[in-house]
This record gives C-alpha cells, sequence and structure tokens, in this order.
C-alpha cells in the first residue's frame, strides 16, 4: 500500500555538502487549478479588479444613454440595436484587460514566482489564454442581460418591445469580443510591456483602419489588397451576420497577419525569455 510520502518531495543526497530535492514523484499541478489561480490573479489586483468595474459600469451607463435618446427621439429599435451599444464599451475594456493578464506578470516581477511553481511556462500561458477567453464570454452574458433589463424598460416606458436578436447574431457578437481580447493577449506577449501594448492595441484599432482606407480610396490597386490585410473592417460583417464565403476568407487571411502571427511570435517570446 502506498502512503502519503509517496507523492512527497524528498532530499537526495542528504548527508553530503550539496543535497538536492527530489520532486520527479510529485504530482503535476492540475490545469484547472491554473485557471482558477489565473482567475483569481486577474481579479485579485487593484488594475484588473477596477477595469472589470470599470466594464460593468461603463456598459451598464451606455445602455441608459441609449435608451434615453430611443425614448426622446421616439426611435424604433429591438434587442438586438442594445446589444450592439455594448460592443464599443466592452471591446475597448476588455482586450485591455487580456493584455494585462499577462504584462502584469512582467512588469510587477511576479513572472519568477508563478514560473518556479509551475515551471511548465506553456501550461501558465495556457491557463491564462483561457481565462481571457471566459472573461470574454462572462462579458457577452452580461451585455446580453444588460440589454434584456434595456429593451423590457424600452416597452414600460412606451416603446414597442422587439427581440430581434438570433442565434448566429448572437455568435457574431461573441467571436468579436473573442478575437478582440485575443489581440490584447497577442500584443501583450508581443511586447511584453502593458504601456507598449496597450499603445500598439490602441494604434490597431483607431489608427491602423483608417489609414488603410484611405490608402484603399486613394490607390486603386491597394484597394484589391485592403479587404485582406484589413483585420478591422473583416470583423464587421460579425455585427450583423452577413459572413459569407469572401468575408471569411478576408477574415482568415487578415486575421492570419494581425492575430496569428503576432500571438505565436510572442509565444515564443514568453517561452524563451529570461525571467528576471
Amino acid at each position: 500500500m502506498s502512503t502519503s510520502q509517496d507523492t512527497q518531495p524528498t532530499l537526495a543526497g542528504w548527508g553530503t555538502d550539496s543535497p538536492t530535492l527530489d520532486v520527479t514523484d510529485t504530482a503535476k499541478i492540475p490545469f484547472q487549478r491554473l485557471v482558477r489561480v489565473e482567475l483569481r490573479k486577474m481579479m485579485d489586483t487593484r488594475a484588473g479588479m477596477w477595469l472589470i468595474i470599470s466594464m460593468a459600469v461603463v456598459t451598464a451607463l451606455v445602455m441608459v444613454i441609449q435608451l434615453i435618446v430611443v425614448l426622446t427621439q421616439d426611435l424604433s429599435v429591438n434587442y438586438g440595436d442594445f446589444i450592439a451599444g455594448t460592443t464599443y464599451s466592452i471591446g475597448i475594456l476588455l482586450p485591455i484587460l487580456g493584455i494585462l493578464s499577462l504584462t502584469s506578470e512582467w512588469g510587477q516581477r511576479t513572472a519568477m514566482v508563478s514560473f518556479t511553481l509551475e515551471p511548465r511556462r506553456a501550461h501558465v500561458i495556457a491557463a491564462k489564454l483561457a481565462c481571457v477567453v471566459i472573461l470574454a464570454v462572462a462579458s457577452v452574458l452580461l451585455a446580453l442581460v444588460f440589454g434584456a433589463v434595456a429593451n423590457v424598460l424600452f416597452g414600460a416606458f412606451g416603446g414597442t418591445v422587439a427581440w430581434g436578436f438570433g442565434i448566429n447574431q448572437f455568435l457574431g457578437f461573441l467571436a468579436l469580443q473573442i478575437l478582440g481580447v485575443l489581440t490584447g493577449f497577442a500584443l501583450a506577449a508581443l511586447f511584453l510591456n502593458s504601456p507598449a501594448a496597450i499603445v500598439g492595441f490602441f494604434v490597431y484599432t483607431w489608427i491602423l483602419p483608417p489609414l488603410l482606407g484611405i490608402g484603399a480610396a486613394l490607390i486603386d490597386w491597394f484597394a484589391k489588397v485592403q479587404p485582406w490585410i484589413d483585420f478591422s473592417a473583416a470583423q464587421l460583417p460579425l455585427t450583423d451576420a452577413s459572413m459569407g464565403g469572401q468575408e471569411w476568407a478576408h477574415l482568415v487571411v487578415s486575421g492570419g497577419i494581425w492575430l496569428v502571427l503576432p500571438l505565436v511570435l510572442g509565444l515564443m517570446r514568453v517561452l524563451r525569455a529570461e525571467v528576471k
């Protein structure tokens, strides 16, 4: 019969000048435990906690403003319109949370502790990646709840309630938020620095798309290339579930350039970087 000593680390070479700790029989840390730990780390820090609170508050505020506007202007809206209003509030703050989930380890110099307790870096990074996807799904569910409340209030104040938000629209909205947070995570892995990754994300989000649009308007041959390299424009059909074969091709090619390639290069850097 095995005892608890079978799974405990033991000192090898005891009595010699340089004893070593034998951990060959110690059980590996389960992946689900790493995910739970990383979720706690993201929410326990002051920056992470206030960012999550700010995301919920801003999303609710967007709903209130949208509700006031449609009521005062006597506009006709449906449930999907209220959900669409949260795209920017979640789409801006959520990727920043994905950035901080990785860069905070390096900026605050806690990566050495994490990689000492779990030397398998790939498992730690995979747990962080799983956490940001979980938070993206949670944010989408929160937006659905806020949208439902706003739609009910719209009907209570005299508007016509319409629940025009199908499964395709939901999947498109979910994919949009997951792509956004993965883009932030890729930039975080590439730069390993919070300010640089955040600035890079805002340049990618707000500066690069207009520049590509101007280039397409001024240069004929570039107008044919632009749909294949403009990742932001390629994601737009996800918002109204109008993705076709051509749109999927644009999304895959541009996503390979602006998401997959930076993510692969960033992960290679994280796995090889010297921890100080």
